[in-house]
């Protein structure tokens, strides 16, 4: 198995166009968009489709209920055909404060809201008469006008991705999905994700082998391992405490699992107390170094053995570093790793 290395950008990075071009003729095979409460996750694509090539185009992710599944799979069919065949539609369901508080959407029913939208989306890009009864979902509405309508465009193959971090999500994913958008992931624990997506996935007649598992890290060279891992460590904070309320955060519940629940506890409780850098100071420090590649070049090697080993296909890298030049430089420095992992896997 190869690991490859995708990239994470945003239009608020004054150089994302040659970010993202400069990191496609490195060898980076994918570039990854957000979407919180900030910039949209799609629009930015149709434009980095006209300035690339080759490079995989995909959202990480789009936020299920702010837009309707028909329009979902109209956006996805449009960046398909202006990129070639290169989109990726990745999906996740946000949280509660987000989407009750900023889209005014009520977060209900998010893994049957997966579910329906990935057959409906399915549905339209293959040219399919979209007629849907579903719990979420009801296609046309029921006593109304509507009329069962087929996609007007050719049909078209989009790859779906989803986000989850909970068992029923994971196992819907090992179900659904071509891929896994992950976060929250430690090698040492990643059978807390990849069996339950293993175990969706054979009932449907799939291997866990059929879907790219991707992670999200960040990376830093440096011989100060220790510094650099609270500096990341203290970062997750912010997600133990923020990243959800107080009753409800997936985060802190994926890393209950992996084992770290009594001091994600701790690091909320402080953080909603209002002592952040209490917080901060209280996340361990092997919560920053084991979630991300930090230490000299031979350190960084072994773990990109790691993540090849335990199942990961992509890595999805933010960006090192405060200038275009020092992010690139990065970059190709861990791509070059990144190969001699891969021609090690190939000579076995």
């Amino acid at each position: 198995m190869t690991l490859e290395v995708g990239i994470t950008t945003s239009p608020a990075m004054p150089w994302m166009f040659d970010y993202v071009v400069e990191a496609e003729r490195l060898g980076a095979t994918s570039v990854w968009l957000p979407e919180f409460w900030a910039h949209d996750a799609l629009t930015p694509l149709g434009a980095l489709a006209y300035a690339t090539d080759s490079i995989r185009l995909g959202t990480a992710i789009v936020q299920l209920g702010t837009r309707t599944p028909a329009m979902l799979a109209m956006t996805a069919m449009t960046l398909q055909e202006l990129s070639n065949g290169r989109f990726v539609l990745g999906i996740g369901t946000s949280g509660p404060q987000v989407m009750e508080g900023w889209h005014g959407v009520r977060f209900s029913r998010p893994v049957t809201r997966t579910r329906e939208t990935i057959e409906i989306v399915r549905m339209v890009t293959r040219g399919e008469r979209l007629h849907y009864d579903g719990e979420v979902y009801r296609l046309p509405l029921p006593g109304g006008e509507g009329v069962a309508l087929r996609s007007a465009a050719p049909p078209v193959e989009v790859p779906i991705y989803v986000a989850s971090l909970g068992p029923a999500n994971l196992r819907l994913t090992g179900a659904l999905a071509d891929g896994w958008i992950g976060n929250s992931f430690l090698c040492e624990s990643a059978g807390v994700f990849f069996d339950e997506i293993a175990a969706g996935a054979a009932p449907a007649g799939r291997s866990i082998e059929d879907l790219d598992l991707t992670v999200a890290v960040s990376c830093e060279f440096t011989d100060d391992v220790d510094l650099a891992g609270r500096r990341h460590a203290a970062g997750y904070a912010f997600t133990f405490g923020a990243m959800g309320s107080a009753a409800t955060n997936f985060y802190n519940r994926a890393f209950e699992r992996q084992g770290f629940g009594e001091a994600v506890a701790e690091v909320q409780r402080l953080w909603l107390a209002g002592d952040r850098d209490a917080a901060r100071r209280s996340v361990p420090v092997e919560v920053g170094l084991r979630t991300n590649l930090i230490g000299p070049a031979d350190v960084v090697l072994q773990r990109l053995r790691e993540y090849r080993d335990c199942g990961v296909g992509t890595l999805r890298l933010n960006p090192m570093g405060d200038t275009l030049e020092a992010q690139l430089e990065g970059l190709g420095q861990l791509l070059d790793l990144v190969r001699q992992v891969n021609d090690e896997a190939m000579a076995q």
